[in-house]
């Protein structure tokens, strides 16, 4: 029953937090309607279609992962029981934020949209900063040992190649 809770929540935070930033910001900038390609190049609005649909896949599965292996949602309020470490944290540790920022930033090179670039921009700083601020110093409090042993083999953003795997306890 957990798990459905979960799942409940992580979509009603997932419409809300993801879906402001990409749908209901790029709609309110550019109505959906491309403008000029940046550069003049079309080429990079297939580009950025491409880069939308791949940010799109770590950051369901991420939410998703929330909900099933860590029995919470991504919402500060309704956190994860557990440090979830496998699927895409296996190769950075902010996956849904990585994946959030390539998908407006596509969405920038789509429109042709100098507002989702800046929108990409402040989400990055924004996101960085919270995690220095708040999100690394919870979990270490959180999961302790276990979160600076992830910490140690695992990027803030930038993925590895390779995934990492946690020894079994």
């Amino acid at each position: 029953m957990r798990k459905v809770w979960a799942l409940i929540g992580s979509a009603i935070f997932f419409v809300v937090a993801p879906g402001t930033f990409i749908v209901l910001l790029p709609w309110l900038y550019t109505g959906f309607v491309p403008g000029s390609p940046f550069f003049g190049l079309e080429a990079l609005r297939f580009a950025g279609t491409g880069l939308a649909l791949v940010g799109l896949v770590p950051l369901v599965e991420s939410f998703l992962r929330f909900a099933l292996k860590g029995l919470g949602t991504p919402a500060p309020i309704a956190p994860p029981s557990r440090l979830v470490v496998t699927g895409f944290y296996r190769h950075t540790r902010n996956p849904m934020y990585v994946g959030l920022i390539a998908v407006v930033f596509g969405e920038a090179l789509l429109f042709g949209s100098r507002a989702l670039l800046w929108e990409a921009a402040a989400l990055a700083l924004g996101f960085h900063m919270f995690v220095l601020a708040y999100e690394e110093p919870v979990l270490g409090h959180l999961f302790g040992a276990q979160y600076q042993t992830y910490r140690a083999h695992v990027p803030r953003w930038l993925p590895r190649l390779t995934p990492w795997t946690p020894k079994p306890p």
